[in-house]
């Protein structure tokens, strides 16, 4: 099977080890696999709180900034995807000048012209990933601007009937949904730069394959950023 694409049993082996922490590494920040709240499960419940709060304003402006936030670093996501897309075709028609390249360094392995062109095309498919999830949350993020308009304006008791409460939940699921996109656009970036690795030797892509695991566990479930959202402040569990 490898012969058949160019690529050797090390090569294979390392890729699916790759794609196997990649999808582990998913189904963790989703809450899917461990019982530790990661920083992804926390930031989605701030949404739903932030939903149910602008439901209690009757002047949204900053909510709408808040909104027009998360859109602008959306595209800016995306055209960077659109930039490193361009970047690997460049590569292509460059694949001579890069194996030299590659050749020349002390730990790097020789690797064949087609197998070098198959490696550039999974990094292409990762980035087109990335770029087809920013594009999709860039969209709900609009969407959830629209479902944000269509809360009733709260009046008294308005802010709790039936009504108000099924559109905040609305507003609140597409936020969600976008972050959810959004961040598994980020982390096919993230991960294209581990996958560089494979351009250099199996060996150095399942090392930084396991770098970057190490960093993304770290930022998702033992970061400051994590205990900042779900921490308390000194003294306030004492009544």
């Amino acid at each position: 099977m490898g012969d058949s694409f160019h690529l050797s049993t090390a090569d294979i082996a390392a890729l699916a080890f790759f794609l196997l922490v990649w999808v582990l590494h998913t189904l963790a920040s989703d809450g899917r696999l461990v019982s530790r709240v990661s920083l992804t499960t926390a930031m989605n419940a701030q949404r739903e709180t932030w939903m149910r709060t602008m439901a209690e304003r009757e002047i949204r402006i900053v909510d709408t900034a808040i909104m027009s936030g998360l859109q602008q670093g959306t595209a800016f996501f995306a055209s960077s995807s659109l930039i490193a897309l361009g970047g690997c075709f460049a590569l292509l028609g460059a694949s001579d000048q890069v194996l030299s390249v590659l050749s020349d360094l002390p730990f790097g392995t020789t690797s064949s012209r087609a197998a070098f062109q198959m490696k550039v095309l999974g990094l292409v498919l990762i980035l087109a990933f990335s770029f087809f999830k920013f594009g999709w949350a860039y969209r709900l993020f609009n969407y959830c601007s629209i479902l944000i308009g269509c809360v009733p304006i709260p009046h008294g008791e308005a802010s709790r009937n039936p009504v108000t409460q099924t559109a905040v939940w609305r507003a609140a699921r597409m936020n969600m949904l976008a972050g959810k996109h959004f961040n598994s656009g980020l982390r096919g970036v993230f991960f294209s730069i581990a996958y560089l690795g494979w351009f250099v030797d199996p060996i150095v892509f399942v090392l930084s394959t396991l770098l970057l695991l190490a960093v993304l566990v770290r930022r998702q479930f033992f970061s400051a950023a994590r205990q900042a959202v779900i921490g308390q402040p000194p003294g306030a569990g004492n009544g």
